[in-house]
């Protein structure tokens, strides 16, 4: 009876040695569940195609949920894919838009408990997507099946099989395991030709913050004094008789701001305040994980210093920490909001000058655009030891702006797409492109590409532009920020294809602190637009100007068009789709007045196709010219 029971413990330790070990099997793994990784997920998993999602905490949605950023910057207008999707979301619980006005800093404010729980609801609602919570990943490398991942929490090990990996990570901490050449910190003005660049390049990312979200308990609820507690450091925080204006060069608001400026739903506030508050400098992007940890409990401890300060110098004694907001045991987020991390060196990289200049640069990137965003470039650099001697960054202006695929695709490394604020922009562009509803749309645009790799069996550098922003488009996926011609718009799709072509130029604009960028469908179509127009036409073929551009000489000009991109075959047989759709809108127009962008762009649509006929490369170059 010995033996026989230590068989059968020997056999059941193997058994559960075999389960600790077992191999697990993904077409698409996306490592963190930051904003961009749980996009990326929902996305491939939609597309249908097996995904895993890997994130070592217990929330989704990163800097929106675990980071309590909770008060969303930018795209108000521009609500692309998921992040519309999200934004319906919030609507729905709380009731209306205006709910969601609450604070005066944005026009999307919840509370980071319910931004966690809706995601969490949207991944389990996917079939294809299987969510692996509080697991870390060991070991990551090449294998012939792709990825062999190594992961692990507090009670077992895994090994887990993919195809194509996407990182999503806070800091790109996956792309540096696996080789992929990244920078850190300011690009010098040479290196991409910046003029608000430093002369120099050096290793100083943004400044992180503890969020905290705060409540009134109408009772005092000031916490024990911390540590080193030095009041001054704040005092230009507000308007305050103690602020010496030589130590700041920002302006200041009345106190009550502080508790206006991220108001919640429900009473609640968020404190993420960067005019000497609770911004805290570190650059941790290369420290360990215990470096690390020692690092972020100084930022915390810098968020308590402050909210002693807002209880007893300020007078908002009855705030304090919300309770039971974070499953954490100090009720402050799991992890500080990250506004930087490594940049990878992908194919291609977005600068300053393709945001600011978009038609005028070597390669034409908007017209591979997967994502958009309209914020200006703003850096928090104010705790930095040597601020005074930084660049001065904050609100830089430039028009709304299309992210570049080639940006989420490393140079050397296969079946691996990069998400988050990892991808390969400048320094600079991070302050903008680090946004969360742009960040959302680079998880989506990630999914997307690695969804159809796996289902065309190609790498994901071989993918077509055309073929992805066609899936994004349909999914209500912006690939230019026209602010005039909202995706429920019938004619959005033909608008955002003739914008990708270039045929048709957006019009960039700022207007207050607002990045914008206009299609103007019902404007008169302009000589310069005509000419330029024709400057990309003529590429392809021999083509002469229309004798005017009343609609009754623009229709001439576009039946020649026809028989000079079409075979005279092709033209005698007719296509019935085309006569009708051309014969639709002809009939609407008075042929004695000037043609529209809009129309023109429908015309242009129609009979040529041009965004798909008129393919492109990962640098916007057309590829059969």
């Amino acid at each position: 009876m010995k033996r026989i029971s230590t068989r059968l413990l020997l056999i059941l330790s193997l058994f559960i040695f075999s389960c600790e070990k077992a191999a697990l099997e993904t077409e698409v793994l996306v490592i963190g569940g930051s904003t961009s990784g749980v996009s990326a997920a929902l996305t491939s998993a939609r597309q249908g195609v097996s995904t895993v999602l890997v994130e070592e905490g217990p929330w989704l949605g990163g800097m929106l949920t675990a980071a309590g950023v909770s008060g969303v910057d930018g795209n108000t207008k521009l609500l692309s894919g998921i992040w519309g999707e999200f934004r319906d979301s919030l609507i729905q619980f709380y009731g209306s838009k205006k709910s969601l006005q609450s604070g005066w800093v944005s026009n999307h404010l919840f509370e980071p408990s319910l931004g966690n729980q809706i995601f969490q609801n949207m991944v389990k609602r996917e079939p294809f997507l299987r969510p692996y919570m509080e697991k870390k990943i060991t070991a990551i490398e090449k294998h012939e099946k792709g990825w062999k991942v190594e992961l692990s929490d507090q009670n077992n090990d895994y090994t887990l099989y993919a195809k194509i990996v996407v990182d999503a990570t806070e800091m790109g901490d996956i792309a540096a395991k696996v080789g992929v050449p990244y920078d850190i910190g300011m690009d010098s003005r040479e290196t991409y030709g910046e003029d608000i660049a430093p002369k120099k390049e050096n290793d100083v990312i943004q400044d992180l913050t503890y969020v905290m979200i705060l409540e009134d308990f109408d009772s005092d609820k000031t916490i024990k004094k911390p540590i080193d507690y030095d009041p001054s450091i704040f005092y230009c925080a507000s308007q305050s008789k103690n602020c010496e204006k030589e130590y700041t060069n920002r302006v200041l608001w009345p106190k009550d701001s502080l508790m206006t400026y991220g108001r919640l739903p429900n009473g609640k506030v968020m404190i993420n305040w960067p005019i000497n508050g609770n911004d805290y400098y570190v650059n941790a992007i290369e420290q360990s994980s215990d470096e690390r940890k020692k690092s972020f409990e100084k930022a915390k401890q810098k968020s308590l210093k402050f909210l002693y300060y807002l209880q007893t110098e300020l007078g908002f004694n009855s705030y304090g920490l919300s309770e039971g907001e974070f499953p954490t045991e100090d009720n402050l987020p799991l992890i500080p909001y990250h506004r930087e991390s490594r940049r990878i060196n992908g194919v291609t990289t977005l600068t300053v000058n393709h945001l600011a200049r978009p038609y005028k640069q070597e390669f034409p990137l908007y017209r591979t655009g997967i994502a958009v965003g309209d914020y200006p470039v703003d850096h928090h650099h104010a705790s930095h030891p040597n601020a005074k001697e930084l660049p001065k960054l904050h609100f830089y202006p430039v028009p709304s702006y299309s992210i570049p695929m080639g940006c989420l695709l490393p140079k050397t490394i296969e079946n691996f797409i990069v998400a988050e604020k990892s991808i390969s922009v400048t320094n600079i562009v991070n302050g903008t492109t680090r946004l969360q509803p742009v960040v959302l749309q680079i998880g989506q645009a990630a999914g997307m590409m690695a969804a159809i790799s796996i289902k065309e069996n190609i790498q994901p550098a071989h993918l077509s532009v055309r073929k992805v922003q066609t899936q994004l488009l349909n999914k209500g996926v912006y690939i230019l920020p026209y602010l005039d011609v909202p995706k429920e718009d019938p004619r959005f799709k033909i608008y955002q294809r003739i914008g990708a072509t270039g045929i048709l130029k957006g019009i960039g604009m700022n207007v207050g602190w607002e990045n914008q960028t206009w299609f103007f469908p019902d404007k008169n179509l302009t000589k310069d637009d005509m000419d330029y127009a024709l400057s990309i036409l003529r590429q392809f073929k021999k083509l002469s100007p229309p004798k005017s551009l009343k609609n009754s000489d623009m229709i001439e000009w576009f039946d020649g068009l026809k028989v000079i991109f079409k075979s005279e075959e092709a033209v005698l047989s007719g296509n019935k789709r085309i006569i009708k759709l051309t014969k639709n809108i002809i009939e609407k127009i008075s042929h004695d007045k000037i043609m529209k962008r809009g129309v023109f762009a429908e015309l242009i649509d129609i009979i040529l196709d041009p965004f798909h006929n008129f393919p492109v490369d990962i640098n916007g170059n057309f590829t059969n010219q």
